[in-house]
């Protein structure tokens, strides 16, 4: 009897344990997800990973950034600030790439509270781009191998398996990204864990660097930067969302895809569009009654939010109960949202003027530490 009781306890300790882990794992289908970028210590006090996935404020961690595809030795560079880099950290022989094996911990510590946790290639300052379908299957070969499923003796966070990849190209020729997007999703084909892909484009409607492939390959959301552009938050009149929408549902590969409102997490993280925590809950709000393709938010970065006063807390809490008013409304899932907003224009008239490209750094020159900025 002690044994069967014992079994029985067991068996629903273990039902039990099931469903929390089912609680815990990340859901892209929601609309009140909250990315993250962390890495290049904009405030000046960037913590350690593990210190942003203590609580169950962020859904996806962005580690920004990788900025360099082809560096020392022909390995990719990547850079986080104070916490791991070239210059202060060991690197693999012949390499200027980190070795950054000492995050594996932290990495797989968010991933254990049900967080994604993706890498973030490319930035403002980023040495970019590919010269061929072939080269751009190549770099998703070494991708796949260093960071995600694959193996390598070069793997900068060890044992950690990361979850995807994300795209923040805003440099360099925009040929090619499909080739590398379709690459690594076949890499990840019938794989037992589910790898992302995502994409921070500029808000202007196409964007120069990352539109022709948004179009052509399957992603699973954009993290579309409503900041540090005329059609940022600060501007109503010019902000788009509609047109992202309109765009999501009707020409992405991926019709399912999520989009989300890019947001900078204080004054300092951008040069302009910040706006106060109460505006950006109505824009959250406002997109969650609206559009179907609405994802959540995506902030740069964590150490500004945590900063201003947990800005991202703020943000996470205002979409998680108003996402439960609406089920509690429909009776239904949060995870489903009203029926979206008519569709918007295709073309974005003002998104010519903000195309040119400002110059790059030279090749491994260390990235100012707020380099995903698109105008400083």
């Amino acid at each position: 009897m002690v044994f069967s009781h014992g079994f029985g306890m067991l068996a629903l300790f273990t039902v039990a344990l099931g469903f929390m882990h089912s609680a815990l794992a990340f859901n892209i289908t929601k609309n009140d997800n909250l990315a993250v970028y962390w890495g290049q210590d904009s405030a000046g006090n960037q913590q350690d990973l593990s210190t942003y996935c203590a609580d169950d404020t962020i859904d996806n961690v962005i580690l920004a950034f990788l900025y360099i595809f082809e560096g020392t030795g022909g390995e990719p560079v990547i850079d986080f600030a104070n916490t791991c880099n070239q210059w202060d950290d060991p690197v693999f022989p012949g390499t200027a790439l980190a070795n950054c094996g000492f995050m594996a911990s932290q990495i797989e510590a968010c991933q254990a509270k049900g967080k994604i946790v993706t890498l973030s290639l490319g930035g403002a300052t980023g040495q970019v781009g590919f010269s061929s379908d072939a080269t751009a299957k190549s770099f998703a070969d070494t991708i796949w191998n260093m960071f995600l499923g694959g193996s390598s003796s070069t793997r900068p966070f060890g044992s950690a398996v990361l979850d995807g990849v994300d795209l923040d190209i805003e440099s360099g020729s925009p040929s090619h990204y499909a080739a590398f997007v379709n690459q690594i999703r076949s890499h990840a084909s019938g794989k037992s864990k589910k790898y992302y892909v995502t994409a921070a484009p500029q808000c202007p409607f196409p964007d120069a660097n990352i539109g022709a492939a948004l179009n052509a390959a399957p992603f699973d959301a954009v993290f579309v930067q409503f900041y540090n552009n005329y059609c940022g938050l600060d501007q109503p009149d010019d902000y788009n969302f509609d047109t992202w929408d309109n765009w999501a549902r009707t020409q992405s590969s991926n019709k399912n895809i999520k989009v989300f409102i890019g947001a900078a997490a204080s004054s300092n993280a951008a040069g302009e569009g910040y706006v106060g925590i109460s505006t950006l809950e109505n824009y959250a709000t406002d997109a969650q009654d609206q559009f179907k393709s609405f994802g959540g938010v995506m902030l740069w970065d964590a150490s500004e939010a945590w900063t201003n006063n947990r800005y991202d807390k703020a943000i996470k809490n205002a979409m998680t109960s108003h996402a439960a008013t609406l089920a509690a409304k429909k009776g239904g899932s949060s995870k489903s949202t009203p029926s979206p907003v008519d569709d918007a224009s295709q073309s974005d008239p003002k998104a010519a003027m903000w195309a040119e490209e400002e110059a790059g750094i030279k090749p491994e020159e260390k990235p100012h530490v707020k380099s995903r900025f698109f105008r400083n």
